[in-house]
């Protein structure tokens, strides 16, 4: 986890070195879409997030443990702590880069539609989105599942961009994080669950 911490700085500080350009004019084209549809659109969908990110595996888990339905609980423990990972990993990076928001760092070009007050790099909400969208696409891979979970997560992402909140490369490091937690999180659930069957004998996460 250090290790891949460590790399998505440097990469970061590399990136942005070369494409701070790119990076703020792609936003202020994003930023100046500011019709009442798109900007009730993105504050509605920005908000969405933290409901669906922590609700949707809450619900999954609760419905289980009425029905007793071990193989879905086991779904809702992997969505729940791959969301968390993302969580987890946002954090911490957030103050290790400790980059300021676009429209602190330029007022006079970003307009703020949200009031945020910790860094910006990578942007959580995308990377939990995508984390969100990416476990429920593995662990359910129909099309009605996969494109919803991720027209959404885009839509995130985009209406981060669109609040003035985040650049585009927090977006796109965010949408690389949340997908990779949900995809390193099915070897990790494999190994704690031959961990667990080794020790107790019981299998808690059915693959």
């Amino acid at each position: 986890m250090k290790r891949i911490l460590l790399f998505v700085i440097v990469a970061f500080h590399i990136f942005n070195c070369g494409a701070q350009n790119w990076d703020i004019n792609t936003l202020k084209k994003i930023n100046r879409v500011d019709n009442s549809f798109v900007t009730g659109y993105s504050k509605a969908i920005s908000n969405s997030e933290p409901y669906l990110a922590v609700g949707l595996p809450v619900l999954i888990g609760s419905y289980a443990l009425i029905e007793k339905n071990d193989r879905l609980l086991s779904d809702a423990i992997y969505i729940g702590t791959s969301v968390a990972e993302a969580v987890v990993l946002t954090s911490g990076m957030k103050y290790a880069v400790d980059r300021e928001r676009p429209f602190n760092r330029y007022p006079d070009l970003i307009e703020n539609r949200e009031s945020v007050s910790s860094p910006s790099f990578p942007s959580a909400h995308t990377a939990t989105a995508f984390s969100l969208a990416t476990s429920l696409s593995i662990k359910y891979p129909k099309w009605y599942v996969i494109a919803p979970s991720y027209i959404w997560a885009s839509s995130v992402g985009f209406a981060r961009m669109n609040e003035g909140v985040h650049y585009p490369s927090d977006v796109i490091a965010g949408a690389a994080i949340g997908t990779g937690c949900a995809v390193v999180n099915v070897y990790v659930n494999k190994w704690l669950n031959k961990l667990i069957t080794s020790k107790t004998g019981l299998n808690f996460i059915d693959y």
